[in-house]
């Protein structure tokens, strides 16, 4: 029998076993190793016990046949990724900077089997008038657990296991003579962990108006022609993308093919999967963070058994093991929630277009903000660009927008958080019992705590961060989750002038309803829906008009539709603007406008105020004439002149570390390294600069950033770096991150 050897990556994240160790496969596991298997292997020269993952299996040995080691056995249980996930994991690799393990870790969401969940219980195998006999004979023999057993069998042949247990005082002991005397089973069915509640189906055919229509059309034109493209959809806040994301599906799933929708938040899941389920019912499925091991394992496998065929999540869906995937949706593409934040860091949409060209599928890109990459590639033509320009719903139409010069509103003595034009039109709401949305995007009770008489604020002291207050009395960490209590006197300089600064969501719930006492108020951030099912339950309330006002940061302003609110409140639009980030106008912009799209859509006239300091900003202005083009000429202009993608690609490469003077030293001999072997290339080198924050979690962090018109140069900027850092002592425990941004 010829033998076979299987290629493994080992499960270390360390840049100096980042590549393929050989091992011989055993006769007897010849016919259960394969691309994808899970496998424990001897590693090193003590022979340590690691897990491994085998990427190729061949016939061939690579290396002298007497230093090649044994497989010591397959892992049980293990869930076997699909070749196509390993040769994306390869592309990751590539092109993230990141190790093969990082790279097959992000694409395998679940690496091992979870026990089944079962539902045992207790069956009669004899008559009832045996029973009857037993019963008697036990309580003349005084048996007392077995007469509340079998009178308990006399009402009801099947009882539940655990729970009979319980209410009768029985143990499995207790149970174990009377099934081998065959007068009780005990059986066992397996239950289906399903996160999916049944909302019902609803078959009716959409009406899709002119411009749905077309847009649909032009999809399955090219699709039944053979065409696999990228689509951008672009369409004004509830101009009907769902409908659309839904008939594209539909034409998919006829032709035997599978779908994945990505969405950018979990609480967007509730409402986006209540509409799919009506028209797909059980054929779809979720997953997510919130979901149990086990949840997330039965979701998986019923994808890899072909039991569904719709995966909606956010952008670890990418990775549902589809078989026959022939559709990629992203939902609101334009959200930063789809770049990963961890090693690797990859942007959902770029995976998605490679995975969906390994697949034969398409991509759909929806959002009424497009992000300016995307837009700039639909002019260049490289993506198909379909557009909705006006609101599905005949009866609704944009909300009037109101902008809020807050220097005005001091200058006339009001110190309110809410302007004057807010609290009229929030009197104006609660007197019609039509709902309001104020968007206030920092949690907690105040920004910041600072000292009155030194001007200290009282920072983190594992972050280069202050402190934000929580109405519990505690001051919280938002980057590495330290926590302490609020002092009494300043740390600085004794004082007891020390006291809160700023607003958050908490202190805005408080000074709501302070201001409308009468209403009911609900909020929503990372403090109320930290518990599972706590997003559904909140929005739940609000779509069932329990609650007149609704208070929350970004995450209630995306992607849900909610007819009576007529009403939403900006409170500070300046909040984003002013970060130290070239994409600021850019989100500051989509959050105006996702926001501004919630009011006013179910043929009810809607408003919108947005309270800032600086009201001519082009973002604030086109975000409140609704106009995305005049924005994004404007701001293509500005990326231009400072050479700022789309326009130019922007590297940014991360060294962090403990140890701050190493650190700098490292960060540079990189610099040095860029300018001494692409001095020719003439890239713009800027930095080094320290990152913001500078220090999480007791980390130092800096930044080199290299611009390029040329993707290819910065792609050999980046592995000529993690050369350097792999082969030089001074990196060694300093870690690197890549960021490319086209």
């Amino acid at each position: 029998m010829e033998q076979k050897y299987a290629d493994v990556i080992i499960d270390i994240s360390v840049k100096n076993v980042d590549r393929v160790f050989q091992y011989r496969i055993p006769p007897h596991l010849f016919s259960k190793v394969g691309a994808g298997t899970r496998v424990s292997v001897p590693f090193g020269r003590g022979d340590t016990k690691r897990t491994g993952y085998v990427v190729a299996v061949s016939s061939r040995a690579e290396f002298d046949e007497s230093k090649i080691k044994d497989i010591i056995e397959i892992i049980p249980g293990a869930v076997p990724p699909q070749e196509q996930m390993i040769c994306l994991a390869w592309w990751m690799k590539d092109r993230y900077g990141c190790t093969m393990n990082q790279a097959l870790k992000t694409v395998l969401p679940v690496k091992a089997a979870v026990t089944d969940k079962t539902e045992k219980t207790i069956v009669s195998k004899i008559s009832r008038e045996e029973l009857a006999e037993l019963l008697k004979e036990s309580e003349r023999k005084h048996y007392k657990a077995r007469v509340r057993l079998y009178k308990a069998l006399l009402e009801n042949e099947r009882l539940p296991y655990r729970l009979t247990l319980e209410k009768l005082g029985l143990t499995a002991a207790a149970l174990k003579p009377l099934t081998e005397r065959g007068i009780l089973e005990i059986r066992s069915r397996k239950i289906d962990r399903d996160p999916v509640k049944d909302y019902g189906t609803d078959t009716a055919a959409l009406h899709l108006n002119d411009e749905q229509q077309s847009a649909v059309h032009t999809f399955i034109r090219d699709y039944d022609a053979g065409i696999r493209k990228t689509y951008l959809l672009y369409g004004i806040t509830g101009s009907g993308k769902t409908e659309v994301y839904m008939e594209l599906i539909d034409h998919t799933l006829k032709l035997g093919k599978q779908a994945i929708v990505l969405i950018p938040e979990i609480s967007l899941t509730y409402q986006t999967v209540m509409r799919f389920y009506r028209k797909f019912g059980d054929r779809i499925s979720i997953i997510n963070s919130r979901l149990s091991a086990g949840e997330r394992y039965d979701q998986l496998m019923k994808a890899e058994r072909g039991e569904i065929d719709i995966m909606i999540g956010p952008r670890s869906a990418l990775f549902t093991p589809f078989s026959r995937l022939g559709l990629i949706i992203i939902d609101e593409e334009h959200e930063g929630a789809y770049k990963s934040e961890t090693v690797p860091r990859y942007h959902a949409r770029e995976v998605a277009r490679t995975r969906a060209a390994m697949s034969g599928a398409s991509v759909v890109l929806g959002s009424a903000t497009p992000s300016m990459e995307s837009f700039f590639r639909a002019e260049r033509g490289e993506y198909s660009l379909l557009t909705l320009t006006k609101r599905a719903r005949g009866d609704s139409r944009l909300a009037k927008v109101h902008v809020v010069d807050l220097r005005e509103e001091l200058a006339c003595g009001n110190r309110s958080v809410f302007s004057r034009k807010l609290h009229e039109l929030i009197e104006d709401r609660l007197n019609k019992g039509e709902q309001t949305m104020l968007f206030m995007n920092r949690r907690g009770y105040a920004n910041f705590v600072s000292c009155r008489s030194c001007g200290e604020a009282i920072k983190c002291p594992h972050c280069d961060v202050s402190l934000t207050y929580h109405r519990n009395g505690s001051l919280k960490c938002h980057y590495c989750g330290y926590e302490q209590k609020l002092p009494g006197l300043c740390p600085s300089c004794g004082s007891p002038y020390i006291a809160p600064f700023g607003t958050g969501t908490q202190k805005l719930e408080e000074l709501t309803a302070r201001a409308f006492p009468g209403a009911r108020l609900l909020r929503m951030d990372a403090d109320t829906t930290a518990k599972k099912g706590a997003h559904e339950e909140i929005l739940q309330t609000f779509a069932d008009g329990a609650c007149d006002i609704l208070i929350g940061t970004q995450m209630i302003v995306k992607g849900h539709d909610f007819p009576r609110t007529t009403l939403v409140g900006i409170m500070a639009a300046d909040l984003s603007l002013h970060a130290p980030d070239f994409r600021s106008s850019e989100r500051t912009f989509q959050l105006l406008t996702q926001a501004s799209g919630r009011a006013g859509r179910a043929g009810l006239s809607g408003d919108v105020v947005i309270q800032t300091y600086t009201p001519d900003h082009f973002a604030i202005t086109s975000a409140a004439e609704q106009d995305y083009l005049q924005f994004y000429r404007q701001e293509l202009l500005y990326r231009r002149v400072m050479g700022y993608p789309p326009e130019r690609g922007l590297l940014a490469i991360l060294l962090s570390w403990r140890e701050e003077d190493i650190l700098i030293k490292a960060m540079s001999d990189l610099k040095k390294t860029v300018e001494r072997e692409f001095c020719f290339e003439d890239p713009v080198i800027i930095g080094p600069v320290d990152a913001s924050p500078y220090k999480v979690n007791d980390i130092y962090r800096k930044i080199l950033y290299i611009k390029h018109g040329n993707y290819d140069i910065l792609l050999k900027v980046q592995k000529s770096v993690q050369k350097r850092a792999a082969g030089s002592e001074l990196y060694k425990n300093v870690n690197v991150l890549y960021d490319i941004s086209l």
